[in-house]
């Protein structure tokens, strides 16, 4: 089989390389329309069980992300002059350009043609048995067919953005800050010796309100860097936007899609949808993505058309359980002012008990208690978690019945529905 992956990113790269290993008769080509190495951003996280995943997939490259990464277990938040600590599950990070060059050298190793600086256009595909849109959020070739993928887009309400710094966080670092216009907050993780991925994002009042949104990237840097000063220990922010004023704090857009493919095209990746930054995933489930994929290609004497709708049921009923934390993860955050005045032992255990559904609904202390309880007693542990869902769907139902079901609506309750 011929085929044309059309994007360089950590999708792409890892479905030509399964591809290759399942049968190196395939031509596999990547396209990539930026030159080489020239990757944006900084770090990405992953967590144990993708590792898992990657071992079974194909071990050269699980092992080479793994000695890649660096490794933490602690998660540490900041509220003003408090801070707490709590030990959690270990997590990875690798360096955003050296992920890609493992996964592009594993795949040159295989026979795959990596074709750099090489833009694909919509109306003139590669002629291929097999084109892979994998060229991101805003995939030229699905916006090309949009109608028939049925995409829709959804904003959120918080504005953020995303900065590297020389400083290595030891910890998952979770940073807030109170400002005479509001909260800011920022997210940290290292992803080597060399620095620590950082991304602050605050509501639209505190953004306008600090002058955010008319500052140029090098003062807006500035005042970043001063409001976060004690974490950052006095290391610099680094940025990747052009400087023009506004253009670097956008809000998180949501991608969804009715359908996942349209003859021999088929969408992987961010192409397919995406999930809020906050909850971490976007890179693991694209891999997976790429997994789902070329595990429903290897069936032999399965039609195109068969496997590519095996891939997209497959991966559909997969991401309901983290696009449902996403939501939960992003609207968390929306309705900061909700939580952030607890005690910080009670602030940290609520935001890293974000993605249920049930804690929307309940007084904020009076979920910490049935939590604590919960901890202690199986039985109340499983009324916490049936009730949860049953309690959102039913809130939800009622809200749609009188046509109040707005999508980011900032209120506590606000848990729209979305398909994807």
């Amino acid at each position: 089989m011929k085929v044309a992956c059309v994007g360089g990113g950590p999708a792409g790269l890892y479905l030509s390389i399964l591809l290759k290993r399942q049968d190196p008769t395939h031509d596999v080509t990547v396209y990539e329309r930026d030159p080489e190495g020239s990757t944006y951003g900084w770090g990405v996280t992953y967590w144990r069980g993708l590792l898992d995943r990657l071992q079974e997939h194909d071990p050269d490259s699980a092992r080479a992300v793994e000695e890649h990464s660096v490794r933490w277990r602690d998660g540490v938040a900041h509220v003003g002059d408090l801070a707490t600590r709590h030990h959690g599950d270990e997590g990875f990070g690798i360096g955003r350009h050296r992920l890609l060059a493992l996964l592009a050298a594993r795949a040159r190793e295989l026979g795959v043609h990596l074709e750099y600086e090489h833009p694909v256009t919509a109306a003139d595909p590669p002629a291929a048995d097999l084109v892979v849109a994998a060229d991101g959020a805003g995939s030229a070739l699905r916006g090309h067919h949009a109608g028939h993928f049925g995409t829709e887009i959804t904003g959120g309400r918080n504005h953020y953005v995303w900065l590297g710094t020389t400083k290595v966080f030891d910890a998952f670092t979770f940073a807030f800050a109170e400002t005479d216009h509001g909260w800011i907050w920022a997210y940290g993780y290292g992803y080597g010796p060399e620095g620590s991925t950082c991304v602050v994002e605050c509501a639209p009042g505190t953004w306008t309100g600090l002058g955010l949104d008319r500052a140029d990237e090098a003062e807006g840097l500035v005042l970043l860097e001063k409001l976060f000063a004690d974490v950052l220990d006095g290391h610099p922010l680094t940025a990747r936007s052009s400087g023009r004023a506004g253009t670097a704090w956008p809000v998180f857009r949501t991608v969804t899609n009715r359908t996942w493919s349209r003859g021999n095209l088929v969408l992987l990746g961010d192409a397919a949808h995406t999930t809020h930054y906050s909850v971490g995933a976007g890179t693991t489930l694209a891999l997976e993505d790429a997994m789902a994929l070329a595990t429903a290609l290897r069936e032999p004497g399965l039609p195109l058309p068969d496997a590519l709708a095996h891939y997209e049921r497959e991966r559909r009923t997969a991401l309901l359980p983290a696009q449902s934390a996403a939501r939960l993860s992003a609207q968390w955050y929306e309705n900061l002012p909700r939580y952030i005045r607890l005690p910080p032992q009670q602030m940290f255990a609520l935001l890293g008990q974000r993605h249920s559904p049930l804690l929307p609904y309940l007084p904020p202390r009076l979920y910490y208690r049935i939590d604590r309880a919960a901890g202690r007693l199986e039985t109340l542990r499983r009324v916490k978690r049936r009730l949860g869902p049953v309690v959102a769907r039913t809130v939800q139902a009622r809200r749609l019945a009188t046509g109040d079901g707005r999508a980011g609506s900032g209120r506590p309750d606000a848990m729209p529905a979305r398909r994807g």
